[in-house]
């Protein structure tokens, strides 16, 4: 029993209580340093599968493409977070279908704080932080080159702080959308980078999650929007009150701190969409200088083609008299009268 006890420290999400409903009661879940315990534990996990995906299947699709070092590193990392965002994208549009976060929108600040989890809330949520907490060990694992440690670790760092914020600030439901958003445009994107990365000639895929992550922008505006202004500011229980987990809602009666926050979510959003304006501009650049150079190859090739000296079919030339065939000289002799 001493075993079971500490088996399930770490394997199931803890802090249970029993909340009274029309129904009855209804078991559900809040957050507290033990949380951290469960966490460690999926670490381990999540680094076992990610040993998994690398071994069992994208190092033999590796062997086979024969890439570069490069692409090589690119290619195990787009893999990996393949299968990651494809999981997370399924079990997370369960959650808030089953939740009913989808089809009740005023759901997402109604009743706020949500300091009470249902099961399948928490547990995804402590999956999340222990995925992104392995991906730190992994970059040492998998040996990424010093060039792209800044960038992962900023992925990561910006990962960690979104899904452990809404966590933990007691805003699930709408963490919950944004990253159902964020996880479908990322999905979409490495899925174009590895296509590539088999085949360079096909981009298709990269128009593709172009719109899609136009798409997600643009809904994830507009939830930030409806939340922050226009949720949460009626909300009923207007009141500081850490222990019930109600950290912020009061600032959001104040006008200027709710448009302050707006003005910041739209600038964040305005530079995520610059940098993909100017990623698709280069893109679009590369992929008309390639063209353009690959016609001037084309025709540079056919004017030396149509270019190339005719060969003469009668004689030859010997030291700068031009012979017959048979040696003989083509010019006609004259015979000599008798």
């Amino acid at each position: 029993q001493v075993t079971a006890k500490t088996a399930f420290l770490f394997i199931l999400p803890q802090y249970n209580v029993s909340v009274p409903t029309a129904d009855g009661e209804l078991v559900q879940y809040h957050y507290g340093l033990k949380d951290l315990v469960t966490i460690l534990f999926y670490i381990l996990i999540a680094i076992i599968l990610h040993a998994v995906v690398q071994e069992y299947a994208l190092d033999k699709i590796n062997r086979r493409l024969h890439l570069s070092k490069v692409k090589h590193s690119k290619f195990n990392e787009s893999g990996q977070l393949v299968a990651f965002h494809l999981t997370s994208v399924i079990w997370c549009l369960y959650v808030v279908v089953t939740e009913g976060y989808i089809s009740n929108p005023r759901s997402l600040w109604e009743n706020y704080p949500h300091v009470y989890l249902p099961f399948q809330v928490k547990f995804f949520y402590l999956c999340q932080l222990a995925y992104w907490l392995h991906a730190l060990p992994e970059l040492y694992f998998q040996k990424v080159r010093k060039e792209e440690i800044p960038r992962q670790l900023r992925c990561i760092t910006l990962y960690l702080a979104h899904i452990a914020g809404a966590y933990l600030l007691n805003l699930t439901r709408l963490g919950l959308i944004l990253l159902l958003l964020q996880y479908l445009a990322e999905l979409f994107f490495h899925m174009a980078r590895l296509v590539y990365f088999t085949d360079e000639n096909n981009e298709k895929l990269f128009n593709v999650w172009a719109v899609v992550f136009v798409v997600t922008r643009l809904f994830t505006l507009t939830l930030y929007i409806l939340v922050i202004g226009f949720g949460l500011p009626r909300v009923e229980s207007q009141a500081l009150d850490p222990e019930r987990g109600n950290f912020f809602s009061f600032l959001f009666n104040n006008i200027l701190f709710r448009m302050s926050v707006l003005l910041l979510v739209c600038l964040f959003q305005a530079s995520v969409m610059w940098r993909f304006i100017h990623f698709q501009l280069r893109r679009w650049r590369e992929y008309w200088n390639e063209q353009s150079s690959r016609k001037r190859a084309a025709a540079t090739t056919s004017t030396k083609q149509q270019t190339k000296p005719l060969k003469r079919d009668t004689g030859y030339h010997e030291n700068g008299v031009v012979k017959a065939e048979n040696g003989t000289s083509p010019r006609t002799k004259k015979l000599k009268s008798p």
